[in-house]
C-alpha cells in the first residue's frame, strides 16, 4: 500500500510522527512522506525531523509563504504533479493548516482516497484559516479520525457517514507520550536562570492577534501588567517584526517581566511549557499539551476547537482583553495545589495509541475506500 502523508507546519510533523513510526513497522506499507514547505523549508524545519527521529521528505515542494489563495494553489499544483507521479493508494492529511487542505483537494480531484487525522474540530468561527480548512477537509474525506467524542459528535451532525468515521485518539498525545523522557532531559529551564513554578510561557502567532496592532498591543500590556511573575516568551519571526515595528518592542525591552528568546524545539518548548505556572498562548496545540502536562492555560482568543479542555476548567478563554488576561492569570497565581487539581482530570484524547489505530484502520479499510 502507497501511503501518502502531506507536512508543511510545525504541529503537522508532530501529529505525524507517530504515524510515521508506526507505519515503518508494516513491510506492507509504503510510506510516501511529502513536505509543502508551507512555513518553512527543509532546512528550517529539520530539527523537528531530527527531534521526533523521522526519515527525510521523499519530496520537498519548497512553495513557502504567500497569501492564502496564492499559498494553497502552488501547492495543489505540485501536489497533484507529485501523485500522478507516485500513484498513492490513499493521502493522509493532519490537522488544519493550507498544506491539509491543498493535500486533500488535489487527491479527491485524482480520485485518491483522503484519510483526514484530527477530523471534526471545531471552533465554529469562519473568520479562521483553520476553520475553513478543516470543514472543507473533513468533507473531501472517506476517513476520519476525530480524536476526541465531541469530534466524532461534530461530524456526525454535519452527516458524515458513520462507517467513515474512526474515533482513535489524538496523535499529539501519542507523541508526548514517547518524548516524556527527552523533554524532562531539556535543559532549557536550568540555562535560562527559571524556577520551576515561578514563570509563565507566553506563545503569540495568530495573524488575528499579531497583525492587529491593537490586539498584540492589549495582550503585551496584560503580560507586562504581571510584573511579579517572569514570562518567557519564545518569539515567533513574524511576532518579532509586529513587535519591532511598534513601540511595544521598546517597552518590552524596559521591562524586566519579559524575556523575550529565540524560538525553541519541541523538547525545550514542552519543558518550559510542564514547568511553567501558566501558558498564554493562541495556539490550539499548545492548549493541548499545557493539558496533557498539567498546566493551566489561557487561551488569547475568544473561541478554541478544544473546548473539553474549558469544560474540564483546565483552560480559560481571554481574548485580547487586557482585563480578562490580566484576571485568569491572576486567578491561576492566586490558586493552591492548582497542578495536583489538573492531574486528577480525565484525558478526553485517548491513551496514547492513537496511531496505532489509525494505521490499523488504514490498512483494514484499503480495499472499501
Amino acid at each position: 500500500m502507497k501511503l501518502m502523508l502531506v507536512v508543511g507546519a510545525r504541529p503537522q510533523i508532530i501529529k505525524s510522527a507517530p504515524i510515521i513510526h508506526e507505519a515503518q513497522k508494516h513491510h506492507d506499507i509504503e510510506l510516501q512522506l511529502v513536505h509543502t514547505g508551507q512555513h518553512y523549508d527543509f532546512e528550517m524545519s529539520k530539527i523537528f525531523f531530527n527531534e521526533m527521529d523521522l526519515p527525510d521528505p521523499l519530496v520537498n515542494l519548497d512553495v513557502g509563504s504567500g497569501t492564502h489563495a496564492w499559498q494553497t494553489g502552488t501547492m495543489m499544483m505540485k501536489l497533484e504533479k507529485t501523485m500522478v507521479r507516485r500513484k498513492p493508494d490513499l493521502v493522509m492529511v493532519p490537522g488544519d493548516t493550507n498544506s491539509t487542505l491543498a493535500g486533500a483537494l488535489a487527491a479527491v480531484k485524482l480520485h485518491v482516497p483522503v484519510a483526514h487525522v484530527e477530523a471534526g474540530a471545531r471552533s465554529y468561527d469562519m473568520k479562521m484559516p483553520e476553520e475553513i480548512n478543516r470543514r472543507l477537509t473533513d468533507h473531501c474525506s472517506s476517513l476520519l479520525f476525530p480524536p476526541t467524542v465531541n469530534c466524532a459528535k461534530n461530524l456526525e451532525k454535519e452527516d458524515i457517514p458513520k462507517p467513515h468515521i474512526k474515533l482513535s485518539g489524538d496523535t499529539m498525545y501519542d507523541a508526548l507520550l514517547e518524548h516524556l523522557p527527552a523533554i524532562d532531559r531539556s535543559t532549557i529551564v536550568r540555562k535560562l536562570g527559571l524556577r520551576r513554578n515561578g514563570y509563565a510561557t507566553l506563545t503569540l502567532h495568530r495573524p488575528e492577534n499579531v497583525d492587529n496592532p491593537e490586539k498584540l498591543e492589549n495582550i503585551i500590556k496584560a503580560v507586562l501588567k504581571l510584573k511579579d511573575l517572569v514570562v518567557v516568551f519564545p518569539v515567533h519571526p513574524r511576532t518579532r517584526m509586529r513587535l519591532t515595528r511598534s513601540r511595544l518592542m521598546k517597552q518590552i525591552e524596559a521591562a524586566n517581566s519579559i524575556r523575550l528568546i529565540e524560538p525553541v524545539g519541541y523538547h525545550d518548548m514542552l519543558q518550559l511549557t510542564k514547568n511553567a505556572r501558566l501558558i498564554f498562548t493562541d495556539s490550539g496545540g499548545l492548549q493541548k499539551e499545557a493539558f496533557w502536562l498539567h498546566t493551566p492555560c489561557v487561551t488569547l482568543r475568544d473561541e478554541t476547537e478544544w473546548t473539553e479542555t474549558i469544560e474540564l476548567g483546565a483552560n480559560t478563554l481571554a481574548g485580547s482583553n487586557s482585563k480578562k488576561i490580566v484576571a485568569a492569570a491572576r486567578e491561576v497565581i492566586d490558586a493552591k495545589n492548582i497542578k495536583i487539581k489538573l492531574e486528577k482530570l480525565k484525558n478526553p484524547f485517548g491513551d496514547g495509541q492513537a496511531s496505532q489505530r489509525m494505521v490499523a484502520e488504514t490498512l483494514k479499510r484499503k480495499i472499501k475506500l
